[in-house]
């Protein structure tokens, strides 16, 4: 694998991401419990359609083939997509998702902070414009997950069952790859275990202030930065793609 092959791949691994999680976090657009959630939702999924516009943008550019960023993402079959598992996990209930965005946003937030510091200029960038959206997303998410932990005996049970389930999807979060290894002997990807080590300290003060339990390292599913998804991606291509591949012509 060449370094242009591999920033190809991190731009589109980083791309999906938020491509695939503003998607689901679209999909509480007027389902939200309150207005207020409504918006801030819809909000976050805007913030993450901008950031996968601004990747994949990158992305075509890097690969030198004239793909548009709508190319990339109306056009690409389920094996390859990039993105975490976690991101296309359904939404379930409130306390589900606000578990997804804790831990999503807590890792993007350190995540993002690293990479600031890219030796890729167009990285830097955008890290340096995510960072000021994804630390008010962390800080919307712990708010959350402090009310219902230490909320009612019914909001404590499916915040922590929330996070139950979906704690085997994060390992998946600090995986390294052909592409990170290239692209970290020239300065320009983030090592992950320094980004694992501060979000784990995040995640555990969290959970625990919030009267929750800090669930243990056991299994962890993995797979989508290898281009293999769960059953999910899918539906949610079926629908995201349907108006691009049915009339892949149409301009508006």
């Amino acid at each position: 694998m060449t370094e242009q092959q591999a920033l190809y791949k991190y731009c589109l691994i980083l791309g999906d991401n938020a491509l695939i999680h503003s998607y689901r976090l679209s999909e509480w657009c007027s389902n939200a419990p309150i207005l207020e959630e409504d918006l801030a939702l819809t909000n976050f999924s805007l913030d993450m359609i901008g950031r996968a516009q601004a990747l994949l943008s990158y992305a075509g550019k890097i690969d030198g083939k004239g793909k548009t960023d709508d190319d990339l993402a109306y056009r690409r079959g389920e094996r390859e997509f990039y993105n975490h598992l976690l991101k296309e996990m359904p939404n379930g209930d409130f306390a589900n998702t606000i578990a997804k965005l804790l831990f999503t946003s807590a890792y993007e937030y350190y995540f993002f902070n690293e990479l600031q510091h890219s030796a890729d200029k167009t990285l830097a960038a955008i890290a340096a414009k995510t960072i000021k959206e994804v630390k008010y997303h962390m800080a919307h998410a712990t708010d959350w997950v402090l009310r219902l932990g230490d909320g009612t005996d019914e909001s404590h049970h499916r915040i922590q069952k929330a996070v139950n389930e979906l704690w085997m999807y994060t390992g998946e979060l600090f995986e390294t790859n052909e592409a990170t290894a290239i692209l970290e002997d020239k300065n320009i990807a983030v090592d992950m275990a320094v980004v694992k080590a501060k979000w784990k300290q995040e995640i555990e003060r969290v959970l625990t202030e919030a009267t929750l339990t800090v669930p243990k390292d056991q299994y962890m599913q993995t797979g989508g930065s290898k281009g293999v998804h769960s059953e999910y991606l899918g539906h949610i291509l079926s629908e995201m793609q349907y108006l691009q591949r049915a009339y892949p012509e149409a301009i508006w």
